[in-house]
């Protein structure tokens, strides 16, 4: 059975008609991936045909774009309508007055300018309280300040009331973006029907790229390895690449789970915490963060960032002032790397190319794996995906659902032969990857005994071995405590396959 006749089988509703090569009209519209696959979904015949001129006009209508939000506010205050418009959400429960207000981050309104009523809250709060930060079809409407008959008036330079009460944009109602329920265990039923070589096949179009363009295994892995912190809690890795390879495009277009940030400033408060706002950062709301072009980012303050990383990398926890966090992100390091001190190998000098608050052993060390992003081609049109495919949307919907199945850990537990006298950190390491292959690549496997020895060495174990030991072998570059300490040799178990 060929490759499609099994998506078309196992995944049925799940798929989506992807040609990237010829819809340059999504790229204009600047939609991230999990947007165009749900529209795509909507609008698309059973031949993957769809109306351009009927999904440009809901678009126009219900994808507003940053520079509309004054017009929507006229609609909304002014002109006393009620506006629906996809957006994503932020909800707050004020715990001195039990009042529920929201933000919509991506327009910059705050919690301070919204209210939902209790009647609305009932019926949506299933929906609201899934996260931090939820997409949805929002339906917005205006709540006038208290005893004012609200009239627009030239000569009202406020719109507080007598007692001081303020009008606040209110939402009326909320339909969450996810058009379907997630199965996890019906996701795995359906891997048992792929091949290996076919499953990775498989995720490379969930993410938009045709299989057909890469010349080798080891290029499809490579790029795959991306993936691992979508579906793995606090993996952090650090990636280096020549331009081009489309390391922005993964982080930053694929997931609404993830945050990508790209140059510029970053602070303790915008990852942690915020003490002047009293509010949460990136770290918090987010499956993984992605510091893109990091040799651009500065930092206000190195040392205090750097002392935040190391606590939060290594225990998942925070303290800003006062305030205590705890947070599951991943840490993502994505930068550009010199013709020069690319090596095959990974054992020229890399590190030299991040920013000095990295220049620190004690840092470095907490990050997992090194992903050696010169074996990723360059983005091409024949990388792009050109066929049926798993809905990104989806794909990154179950990805996040699987980070919180602890039971892939115990079967790598259970696989791993670990050294006498290995080091806690590179143990954690090696193991924490090798859970995140395991749920990528094999999800249907519920113990030890329904995957290959073989398999789990070639796909699992030994590429985290590799991954570890790059960073191992740098950290011995940037300090000569940890140089000619080589990672301990980890082996696989033999357990008799049923």
């Amino acid at each position: 059975m060929e490759l499609v006749e099994k998506l078309k089988d196992c995944f049925d509703e799940m798929l989506v008609y992807k040609d990237l090569k010829k819809t340059n009209f999504f790229s204009s519209l600047s939609l991230p991936a999990f947007m165009r696959d749900w529209l795509l979904k909507k609008f698309e015949d059973e031949d993957g045909n769809f109306n351009k001129d009927e999904l440009s006009r809901f678009v126009k209508k219900f994808i507003p774009r940053k520079d509309d939000w004054n017009t929507i506010k006229n609609r909304i205050i002014i002109e006393k309508e009620k506006v629906k418009f996809l957006a994503k959400v932020s909800i707050n429960i004020d715990i001195k007055t039990g009042e529920v207000s929201f933000a919509l981050p991506d327009f910059g309104l705050g919690f301070k300018e919204t209210i939902i009523e209790p009647d609305v809250w009932e019926r949506c709060k299933d929906d609201l309280v899934r996260g931090q930060d939820i997409w949805g079809m929002v339906e917005l409407g205006y709540r006038a300040p208290d005893d004012f008959d609200f009239e627009f008036e030239y000569e009202k330079k406020s719109s507080k009331s007598r007692d001081g009460k303020q009008g606040k944009i209110k939402l009326v109602s909320f339909k969450n973006f996810c058009p379907y329920n997630i199965d996890l265990d019906e996701y795995k039923e359906a891997r048992k029907e792929f091949e290996t070589s076919e499953w990775l096949d498989v995720v490379l179009g969930a993410v938009d790229y045709n299989a057909n363009g890469y010349k080798s295994e080891e290029e499809k892995l490579t790029m795959l390895t991306r993936l691992l912190p979508f579906v793995e809690k606090r993996l952090n890795l650090i990636e280096l690449a020549p331009k081009g390879t489309g390391k922005s495009y993964l982080f930053g277009n694929i997931s609404r789970f993830g945050w990508l940030s790209s140059g510029g400033v970053m602070s303790r408060a915008k990852l942690f915490y915020d003490q002047s706002k009293r509010r949460e950062g990136l770290i918090t709301g987010s499956d993984f963060v992605t510091l893109d072009e990091v040799q651009t980012i500065s930092f206000t303050d190195t040392d205090e960032m750097r002392a935040a990383l190391k606590g939060y990398l290594e225990q998942g926890n925070f303290t800003v002032g006062d305030y205590k966090g705890v947070a599951d992100a991943g840490m993502v390091l994505c930068g550009n790397i010199r013709k020069e001190i690319m090596d095959a190998d990974g054992y020229s000098n890399m590190f030299v190319e991040l920013p000095v608050v990295f220049h620190e052993s004690a840092l470095i060390e907490r990050f997992h794996g090194f992903i050696k992003g010169w074996n990723i081609p360059r983005m091409n049109d024949d990388l792009k995906v050109n066929g049926w495919a798993l809905n990104s949307e989806y794909f990154c919907s179950i990805m996040h659902e699987l980070r919180s199945d602890m039971s892939y850990r115990a079967i790598v537990d259970e696989l791993v032969i670990v050294p006498d006298g290995a080091d806690t950190r590179d143990t954690e390491a090696v193991k924490r990857i090798a859970t995140a292959y395991l749920k990528l690549l094999f999800p249907h496997v519920q113990s030890a005994k329904d995957i290959k020895t073989r398999d789990f060495r070639r796909y699992c174990l030994t590429r985290a071995i590799k991954m570890r030991d790059t960073i191992k072998y740098q950290l011995g570059l940037l300090d000569s405590e940890y140089a000619g300490k080589d990672l301990p040799i980890f082996d696989v178990r033999e357990v008799a396959e049923e």
